[in-house]
């Protein structure tokens, strides 16, 4: 067994404090009230502040739905880790942070481009024009970095990776894909097989990334990259959320099972196969490596901290 853990919970800690605060469901539910309450306060300040209006300038509009999206998810992991868990985000603070994110955001495009060049070859994705000068930093730093952001630490980094802890890997796959697809299903156009497909191509895909090497940031890059790749430079919904300003304008061809239909690339069968074949690829390699979490695992370790690393961070002050 090679797998380590970033936290387990500690057997010599209070029988109360393991049950209420240190497992596995109670740091879950912890995570979900801190997230509500924190998106309750930034909204009311957004509020006050005036960024909330219909007629707020552009910049505002996109700052405020990043501080929405972002700040109630990270602001809840922080306190998570640091004061719950009384550790470092390993996960976060990679060993080559730039290599991580350079190699999410290859894969991410990569992923979509093979999507679009094989329905391109099949006669179903043609480009029928081109545009210049797009105002394309929304699409970016909303659809791209703010929801990578959030939806890795959610799905992957609390989710994935906490059910992981309690119940092992394929638990944890299970559990953070099928919430992670249905969690789209009230976007316009989406269908249980949409919400299926999700599952299968992005919550199976992303689960076995962070499994295999444990970095959010390469999470993080790839989602983002991945969003927007397909809206903004191909032209497609982004789960289900149609792209008004894309370089390419495409025109679809075929079937809805093909294409995605309404919904987007991720509601083809095409996404959902390649996703599909990468994740089985990345369970064989885990498997062969010894670092998939048996069920209910007794005696998987959690992560030794560095000698220079046994702290919390200082502006954190654990309690007693």
């Amino acid at each position: 067994m090679n797998a380590v853990l970033a936290y387990r919970t500690p057997a010599e800690a209070p029988v109360w404090r393991r049950r209420l605060l240190l497992s596995p469901l109670a740091r879950i539910v912890l995570f979900v009230l801190l997230v509500v309450a924190a998106g309750f306060l930034v909204h009311g300040i957004l509020s006050l502040l005036g960024w909330m209006s219909k007629d707020t300038p552009r910049p505002q509009a996109i700052a405020a739905a990043m501080l929405q999206t972002v700040v109630p998810t990270v602001f809840a992991y922080a306190v998570l880790v640091w004061w719950v868990e009384r550790r470092r985000a390993r996960e976060l603070a990679t060993a080559r942070p730039l290599r991580d994110v350079l190699a999410g955001l290859a894969v991410g495009a990569g992923y979509m481009a093979a999507v679009v060049a094989v329905l391109w070859l099949l006669g179903a994705y043609e480009v029928v024009d081109t545009r210049t000068g797009i105002p394309f930093a929304g699409s970016l730093l909303i659809a791209g970095v703010a929801t990578g952001i959030a939806e890795e630490i959610v799905f992957r980094g609390v989710l994935f990776r906490i059910v992981e802890e309690g119940l092992g890997t394929w638990a944890a796959l299970l559990a953070s894909a099928l919430l992670f697809g249905f969690a789209h299903i009230h976007n316009p156009g989406a269908t249980v097989w949409s919400s299926l497909a999700i599952a299968i191509e992005a919550g199976l895909l992303l689960g076995m990334v962070y499994q295999v090497t444990r970095s959010l940031l390469l999470c993080m890059a790839l989602h983002a990259a991945w969003n927007f790749t397909q809206g903004t430079v191909f032209g497609v919904a982004v789960s289900g959320l149609p792209t008004k300003n894309s370089w390419l304008v495409p025109r679809m061809h075929g079937p809805d099972w093909l294409t995605g239909g309404a919904f987007g690339l991720e509601a083809s069968v095409v996404a959902a196969g390649l996703g599909a074949l990468v994740a089985a690829l990345l369970l064989v390699h885990a498997g062969r490596n010894g670092t998939l979490v048996p069920w209910r695992p007794r005696a998987v370790p959690a992560a030794a901290p560095p000698a220079s690393d046994n702290e919390v961070p200082a502006l954190v002050t654990p309690p007693c």
